[in-house]
C-alpha cells in the first residue's frame, strides 16, 4: 500500500533567513520536521526544482516542491482482534486497552498486539509511524490510548505531548499509607545494571509526575495520578522511588507486605492481583482537525473495583 504526496508552497517573506528544513515545517505542517528532513535528503522535496540541504537558508520567494510515497510497512500482520473503541472519526481513535493487551510488537511480543489490531480494523494506518500510535501504556497497565489516522493528526498528537499540553490522569492503588500528595520531579533512564527497568538517575531524561490522595486504607492508598511528561514506566518508577510502590507491580514492587490484622479476604486479593493496579482514567488532547479540545474517561477494570472494595471491607473491620 502506498500514498502518492504531491504539494507545492512559495516561501514568504516572512521566513527569509530560516533553515529549509525549518521553511518547509512552516509550509508543510502536516507532516514532522525529521519527516521533511528524509523528504529533503532523499530529493523529494525541491527548492526551484533543484535539491537542496537541509541547513541551507531561504531567501523568500522560493517554490518548494514535494513528491513523495509513503509506502506501508509490510513487516506488520493485521490480526482480527477485538478493539473496546471509545471514539472515532476520520482523524483519530480512542481505544480503551484492556489488561494483558501489548500496544507494540517487540521482543517476546511479535504480534496479537494493539498494533496488529489496529491495522486490521484500519488498513491505511499501515502508512503511518508505528501504525499510528503516539504514545504506550504498559502491557498490564489498562486504560486510554489515543492513536492518529493520518499524517496530519499523527504530527499534531506529538506535538502536544512533547509540548506537555496532552492531559493524561491515572488511578492507582500504591503500597503504604500517605500522608497527602505531591510531586516527583526526578530524571528517568534505564538501569544501570538491569538493563529491562528503568530507574530515577541524573543521566535519565526529566520526568516530572503529580499525585493526589483519593482514599486511604489500612496499609494502602488510592491515588489519582497526572503526567507532565511521558517516560517509559515513569508512574511505576515515581512510585516506588518514593517508597509507595504500585499494589501488585512485578518490576518496581516489594515483596508482598500484608497490613497487620488484614481480613482473610484481603489476603486472598492481594496474592491473587498479579499485575500493577494502574489504570490511565481520563486522556484530553486538542482535536487535530477541529482545533476544539475533547477529553475521554473510561470506568476502572473489574479486578481494580474489585481490590477497592476488598480494601474498602478491610479497612472497616479495623
Amino acid at each position: 500500500m502506498t500514498q502518492h504526496i504531491q504539494l507545492q508552497a512559495e516561501v514568504p517573506d516572512s521566513l527569509a533567513g530560516q533553515r529549509l528544513d525549518q521553511a518547509a515545517a512552516e509550509l508543510f505542517p502536516d507532516y514532522s520536521r525529521s519527516r521533511l528532513q528524509t523528504w529533503i535528503k532523499n530529493g523529494d522535496l525541491k527548492v526551484n526544482g533543484a535539491v537542496r540541504k537541509t541547513r541551507e537558508k531561504v531567501l523568500g520567494g522560493e517554490t518548494l516542491e514535494l513528491s513523495a510515497e509513503l509506502v506501508a510497512d509490510e513487516s506488520w500482520e493485521p490480526q482480527p482482534i477485538d478493539l473496546d473503541i471509545i471514539y472515532e472519526d476520520e482523524h483519530l481513535l480512542v481505544i480503551n486497552k484492556p489488561v494483558g493487551l501489548v500496544v507494540h510488537p517487540g521482543a517476546g511480543n511479535t504480534d496479537s498486539t494493539l498494533l496488529n489490531a489496529l491495522l486490521h480494523h484500519c488498513p491505511d494506518l499501515a502508512t503511518l509511524p508505528r501504525a499510528g500510535i503516539v504514545h504506550r501504556i504498559d502491557k498490564d497497565t489498562t486504560g486510554l490510548l489515543v492513536v492518529a489516522k493520518t499524517l496530519k493528526a499523527h504530527t499534531s498528537l506529538v506535538d502536544q505531548l512533547q509540548e506537555k499540553t496532552a492531559y493524561r490522569e491515572y488511578e492507582a492503588i500504591c503500597t503504604g499509607v500517605m500522608t497527602g500528595g505531591g510531586k516527583v520531579d526526578e530524571p528517568i533512564g534505564r538501569h544501570p545494571t538491569i538493563r529491562t527497568k528503568q530507574a530515577v538517575t541524573h543521566t535519565g531524561k526529566p520526568a516530572v509526575t503529580h499525585y493526589r490522595v483519593l482514599e486511604r486504607f489500612r496499609g494502602h492508598t488510592y491515588i489519582k495520578v497526572q503526567l507532565e511528561t511521558g517516560r517509559t514506566h515513569q508512574i511505576r518508577v515515581h512510585m516506588a522511588y518514593i517508597q509507595y510502590p504500585l499494589l501488585g507491580d512485578p518490576v518496581y514492587g516489594q515483596r508482598l507486605r500484608l497490613p497487620k490484622g488484614a481480613t482473610p479476604e484481603l489476603i486472598d486479593a492481594m496474592r491473587r492481583f498479579k499485575r500493577q493496579a494502574l489504570h490511565a482514567r481520563k486522556l484530553g488532547v486538542q482535536h487535530p482537525g477541529t482545533g476544539e479540545y475533547m477529553e475521554w474517561e473510561t470506568p476502572l477494570p473489574d479486578d481494580f473495583k474489585t481490590m477497592l472494595q476488598v480494601l474498602r471491607h478491610d479497612a472497616q473491620s479495623d
